[in-house]
């Protein structure tokens, strides 16, 4: 009850307890949304920082420091037993409210233990069992995930596809503000170019409807909104797979149509998967990984396919060299060799 009654007062506590200006996870928030930060980054930022100030019994933040900042990272790591991508992504929150929020610089966490990133290989599916996994989703579904593995698409760069930034004539897509806020180029599956052109004509269609009843307005990033104030409604800018309904943006209050949930294309294709009878525990990003992976099989040189995935340092991309020599391309088993 009492770890209850912390969490339902930590926000008014920190955001009401003084009105002269605005409290902590305001000025947390505040700050985010000047620095376009993603509406997950603002949510997990807060996130942590709460759990930060709860551990420490509603402390200040000002007042503490490198010391208990490594006693929680480190509670994280050995009584909570967490990834380290969650650790660092806790940590990561904690020296934003510091360094960009409080205007405080930390220097030396001491002895903090940190959660180890284990070296696992990605899941890779075989092109007979991409083609199985793609037999069994249909229509948009479909689309997204011949997509991901047909262009390399992060399912969260396809949903977010604009229809300007598809392009039948260059055969391109253009992926904008990717993975690190960067934009790349990538290609258009010649196999599905009927299916995504058929897709747009349904979504003009939609964006219509939308126009006629007083909606039509989309999402649009940065400060793109007040610099042109008609873009939001106009085609171009339309998610090429939108939501099936209009809903609330939480940040501006305006009814819009945001794009597909991530949630039903993650059970789409899980449950494909499943129908298949594949034992492997493939996922929406296994399509990407088998796309980089079939390219490298197919004689396409690293540097190729480290452009299409977007990958900042080229020791990302050389994963897929190591699933090659396992795969048959390197090292004859002994068993093989001599029986």
């Amino acid at each position: 009850m009492i770890q209850c009654y912390l969490y339902c007062n930590i926000d008014s506590y920190f955001i009401y307890s003084n009105m002269d200006k605005p409290k902590l996870l305001d000025q947390v928030r505040n700050l985010i949304r000047v620095k376009h930060y993603s509406i997950r980054t603002e949510e997990a930022y807060l996130k942590w920082i709460k759990r930060y100030i709860l551990f420490h019994h509603k402390k200040h933040p000002r007042d503490m420091g490198e010391k208990e900042i490594s006693r929680y990272l480190t509670h994280l790591a050995v009584n909570r037993n967490v990834a380290a991508a969650t650790q660092n992504q806790a940590f990561n929150a904690i020296i934003f409210l510091y360094r960009q929020v409080l205007n405080i610089e930390i220097g030396d966490l001491g002895p903090l233990v940190r959660a180890k990133r284990p070296l696992r290989l990605p899941v890779v599916l075989t092109p007979e069992e991409v083609s199985m996994v793609l037999k069994n989703l249909q229509g948009t579904r479909f689309l997204i995930a011949a997509l991901l593995y047909g262009s390399g698409l992060r399912l969260i760069e396809c949903l977010r596809l604009r229809v300007k930034d598809v392009d039948f004539r260059m055969n391109q897509i253009i992926v904008r503000s990717g993975k690190g806020q960067k934009d790349r180029a990538t290609l258009v599956p010649q196999s599905i170019k009927e299916h995504l052109s058929i897709q747009l004509e349904k979504v003009k269609a939609q964006h219509q409807e939308d126009l006629h009843e007083g909606f039509g307005e989309v999402y649009l990033p940065f400060a793109l909104a007040e610099k042109y104030p008609n873009a939001a409604k106009e085609w171009g800018w339309q998610y090429v797979f939108p939501a099936a309904k209009r809903s609330v943006d939480p940040r501006s209050g305006k009814t819009r149509r945001h794009h597909a949930s991530e949630a039903i294309i993650q059970k789409a294709v899980k449950a494909a998967v499943k129908k298949t009878g594949i034992a492997k525990n493939a996922a929406c990003h296994s399509l990407r990984h088998s796309f980089a992976t079939h390219l490298l099989i197919n004689g396409y040189d690293i540097r190729t396919v480290q452009e299409l995935l977007g990958h900042k340092d080229i020791r990302t991309t050389m994963i897929y060299t190591h699933i090659l020599k396992i795969g048959g391309k390197g090292v004859r088993s002994p068993l093989d060799e001599n029986f």
